[in-house]
């Protein structure tokens, strides 16, 4: 059937600040519903309150409501918009499901006859409520582990004593398993019970006998209006049950499933999707295995919307699950749609891929001092990145040389564990260094066998590691000279690192490099493509590997690489990685405008990032898209392959700056401000002196890279003091100290963390504002595009600070004091593009606390607050293609936008949650007033030094 001729317009719920369990891949899959909308001349209208997305671009949706997600500000866009037909609630992830049902219970949706469409309110709640969704799945005939529901303290105790443990709770309603938790203990039960029923909205938890050590698996499924269903992708968990997927190490596709069981399991997920109510749209169904030859299967849960995990199966396989899962909402059916990869197939089939996907997670525990670091059902990671390979081995050493942990690979980097009860305890505890630990533990001679009891991890994983363990044993042997031709190439196609290879082999990374390409052992990259090669796929999307010469009838010998290159002109943009605290979706929003300005003046855009859950790594972002880790050797691969006119740093974050230096050292271009400008921005000496003789005042400081110059420094600035490491982003390691006994601690602390780094030292503005500008400058003329006050005082974090644009305190002088320096700071560091400057103000005097000439977390909210496409212009000035004067700057803003952080404090109940100099918030949200009489400045201005921190 066509698209439906009764919607025309329709209301997309947006998934809000991004916190633990609830990150970017939202802003990715609504921005493809609002695009595949649109396509159909469909009007869209968002409501999403977070300023950094690309989502809520004012090009994306035909009106972007950036209002908090609550049903007042729905009944005022319902009041504003009487032509909404349809709202659409899958895209948002938990937050959009649940306002979505909230706006049904007060009858909203009814009131302004508006259709939900892409899933319904009993899928919703059968799905949610896991009384009504056990009897269901009994009714159908799926098996589920022994569970019952309590909505009181008195019936959990009960059920508990009946089932005996280990245990699980899960809170009925949450997020990222909020308030779940394994209980193996009684002893544990009546606090973790109680922390649950307080968790969920409506008071109620599941308890289940726990399925530990079963192997857990997920489906991502399709279905149209005509009860056409297709299984989009396969993940496996390498994780056993009692770790949530979200912290759980991927694969894709299955592994270590008979096909037996899998067809089992594909009909299961089909017939419950069928169960849950007649909707189009997308689903996720997870099932736990038995890890014995029965090969049991439980059903675990069904989520009516698309996943956290959609994001991950769409960049797997290509196949573009939300913009098709708008498409059925809207009543088409999937053979009327195209295979966006070939289009010359239908969207009526299942991808087969013929290369391996590995998604690991990325933590943040640094930042949560204190806490538990244990991995369980409670989501703790803040990120993701997929490593694309022709082998797991591959796409393992892929997706941990993208994690930016500084290792290069599992194991070979001296930077293993040597100390057996440590391991034994990793191993058993289960943590972020997992992935590293097994390696480890085979390299220290613990037994598979012992490993696999104790991680309950399935064996073929174990044995995939134990060869690479065998090969490294097998290379170490050699010296740069020995080493064959086959053995160098089977470690690279296992996917060991040049710089892991020289490890073993103790030579130069630049030795391996030149021994390989004088082998001929080089790169080569091969398309994303869907069906496995069986049709042309039209989407550069490539992934590389290494693969053997093959011979032609002629004689020649060579090796198959997909990725034609062209003779036009072409940049690469180097994407921000993984997602972290301090390095958010901002600098992808950042990267995804790059590359769109960039195409504007002509140019083939050439992408590389490693994170599944974003907008840039979608297919169709950018011209070509190489899914690769933001890593050296993967980057200087591609760069001679492609000869890009240059590479743009400025918009990726810490990332992509950190290889500015290698760029430049290899003669590489780098566009807009120079690796130069950008060392001197971040050394601390050379930059003060630069303000120096600018005649701009800045705290006195010290720099120092011992406990005893440290202590030396301290006598001469005076405390408090504010200590950090250079070369860090989000204020990583930054404290601030008032005396010499935590001064010392602290540097000792670093030092350890951060060995050889030199530590910076400034006296400490006590009871100063903080402020910050934004500006775009092209070596001559400079445009400050915002200046914003926070609202909390000097020494917390900017990311962690309520901020206002434009300022609520600053008088004239203050101001033009901001402006001046801005200017003279811009101009004396040759920016070209984007710079950052944060300010301390104390006694009408405006202090420098630093410069960033990138671009900075601030860019996009300032963007959308004025409604103007700085980073567009910017970037146009990086490439030369336009000066500041050619734009014609038109910022509209009513009254003040407010930036505020948004915490994930819930998943580490026992952290230490005051704020200071180190980035803990996970998100942020924008709130518009009219003026500073408005209740909630008011409230924010008040708390504001509650939170200070040492």
């Amino acid at each position: 059937m066509p698209k439906r001729k009764d919607i025309n317009c329709v209301l997309l719920i947006g998934s809000g600040p991004i916190v633990i369990g609830q990150a970017c891949e939202f802003d990715y899959s609504g921005s493809q519903a609002l695009r595949s909308l649109r396509e159909d001349g469909i009007e869209t209208v968002l409501i999403n309150s977070n300023p950094a997305t690309i989502m809520t671009d004012p090009t994306m949706a035909d009106h972007v409501y950036l209002l908090p997600l609550t049903t007042k500000s729905i009944i005022e866009i319902l009041g504003k918009h009487p032509n909404i037909d349809a709202v659409l609630p899958t895209m948002g992830g938990q937050t959009a499901l649940n306002l979505c049902i909230e706006a049904a219970d007060k009858g909203i949706w009814e009131d302004f006859n508006v259709e939900l469409i892409g899933v319904d309110i009993d899928a919703i709640n059968i799905t949610e409520d896991r009384e009504q969704f056990r009897n269901l799945m009994e009714k159908i005939g799926v098996g589920m582990a022994p569970q019952a529901t309590a909505t009181s303290f008195l019936k959990g105790k009960e059920i508990a004593q009946n089932f005996g443990f280990p245990l699980v709770i899960r809170a009925s309603y949450t997020l990222g398993g909020a308030g779940a938790s394994i209980v193996y203990e009684p002893e544990d039960f009546d606090g973790l019970l109680s922390r649950g029923l307080e968790v969920s909205p409506i008071h109620e938890v599941m308890i289940d006998k726990a399925l530990m050590g079963w192997k857990e698996y997920e489906l991502e499924l399709l279905r149209d209006q005509n009860d056409n269903v297709v299984i989009i992708c396969t993940i496996e968990n390498m994780d056993p049950m009692g770790i949530h997927t979200g912290d759980s190490i991927t694969v894709a596709p299955a592994m270590t499933l008979s096909d037996v069981t899998f067809q089992k399991m594909r009909n299961m997920a089909i017939k419950m999707m069928r169960s849950i109510g007649d909707f189009a749209g997308g689903c996720n169904v997870q099932f736990a295995v038995s890890p014995d030859e029965k090969e049991e299967i439980i059903a675990i849960e069904i989520n009516p919307r698309v996943s956290r995990s959609s994001a991950l199966a769409s960049k797997a396989t290509g196949y573009p699950i939300a913009k098709v899962a708008a498409k059925l909402a809207i009543g088409y059916t999937l053979d009327e749609l195209d295979n966006q990869i070939t289009k010359s197939t239908s969207a009526l089939f299942e991808p087969t891929i013929d290369y391996v996907i590995v998604k690991i997670p990325r933590w943040n525990f640094d930042k949560f001092e204190g806490s538990d670091r244990t991995l369980g059902l409670q989501m703790k990671a803040v990120g993701e990145v997929m490593g694309i390979g022709r082998s797991f081995q591959e796409a393992l050493h892929k997706a941990t040389q993208s994690l930016e942990i500084k290792r290069n690979g599992l194991g070979a980097d001296g930077k293993g564990y040597k100390d057996y009860d440590k391991i034994i305890s990793k191993l058993k505890h289960a943590s972020w260094d997992r992935v590293f630990a097994i390696y480890d533990a085979i390299q220290l001679g613990i037994s598979l066998r012992k490993i696999h009891e104790i991680t309950k991890i399935d064996m073929w994983f174990l044995k995939q590691y134990e060869e690479l363990h065998h090969l490294e044993m097998e290379i170490s042997k050699h010296s740069v000279e020995t080493l064959t031709k086959d053995l160098l190439l089977e470690a690279k196609q296992k996917g060991f690192a040049d710089r892991q290879i020289a490890h073993m082999i103790k030579c130069y990374e630049s030795e391996v490099y030149e021994k390989r390409n004088r082998l001929g052992v080089k790169r080569v990259y091969k398309l994303v493509d869907t069906c496995a090669a069986e049709f042309k796929a039209v989407t550069p999307y490539y992934y590389s590997t290494f693969e053997s010469e093959v011979e032609d009838k002629d004689g020649n010998r060579y090796v198959a690489n997909d990725s034609e290159v062209t003779d036009r002109k072409k940049i690469v943009v180097l994407g921000s990685g993984p997602n972290r605290i301090g390095q958010g979706i901002e600098f992808d929003y950042c990267c995804v405008h790059g590359v769109l300005a960039a195409a504007e003046c002509g140019y083939e855009t050439i992408m590389i990032n490693c994170n599944p859950e974003t907008v840039s790594t979608d297919f169709d972002t950018a011209d070509k898209l190489y899914f690769e880790p933001v890593f050296w050797e993967h980057i200087y691969d591609i760069i001679q392959h492609e000869k890009p006119e240059g590479v743009i740093v400025q918009l990726g974050g810490q990332t992509a700056l950190k290889l500015a230096e290698k760029l430049s050292k290899y003669g590489i271009k780098i566009l807009g401000t120079s690796f130069e400008s950008l060392d001197l921005a971040e050394d601390r000496g050379s930059f003060s002196t630069l303000l120096q003789e600018n005649n701009i005042p800045y705290p006195r400081f010290g720099v120092a890279e011992t406990t005893d110059e440290a202590l030396e420094l301290a006598d001469e600035l005076n405390f408090p003091l504010l200590v950090r490491p250079s070369y860090v982003l989000g204020g990583q390691g930054m404290k601030i100290v008032i005396n010499k006994e935590e001064l010392e601690e602290h540097v000792v602390d670093l030092l350890r963390k951060i060995p050889n780094n030199k530590l910076l030292l400034d006296h400490y503005l006590d009871g100063a504002i903080e402020a910050e500008a934004d500006a775009i400058c092209d070596g001559e003329d400079v445009y400050i595009i915002g200046i914003m006050e926070h609202i909390e005082p000097c020494g917390i974090h900017s990311g962690d600070s309520n901020a206002t644009l434009p300022p609520f305190n600053l008088g004239e002088f203050v101001m033009q004091q901001i402006k001046d320096h801005t200017k003279k700071i811009a101009k004396a560091l040759n920016t070209v593009g984007l710079i950052n400057i944060q300010f301390a103000i104390k006694d009408d005097t405006v202090y420098i606390i630093e410069a960033n000439p990138r671009a900075s977390r601030t860019v996009p909210f300032i963007a959308k607050a004025y409604k103007e496409p700085y980073v567009n212009y910017a970037t146009k000035v990086m490439l030369g293609d336009k000066k500041v004067k050619d734009f014609d700057f038109n910022p509209q803003l009513e009254g003040y936008a407010i930036k505020q952080p948004v915490f994930s404090f819930d998943k580490f109940p026992n952290v230490n949650k005051n704020l200071g100099p180190e980035m803990k918030s996970t998100g942020e949200s924008i709130l518009f007033i009219d003026s500073l009489k408005d209740d909630q400045f008011y409230d924010l201005y008040s708390k504001r030094k509650m939170y200070l921190s040492k």
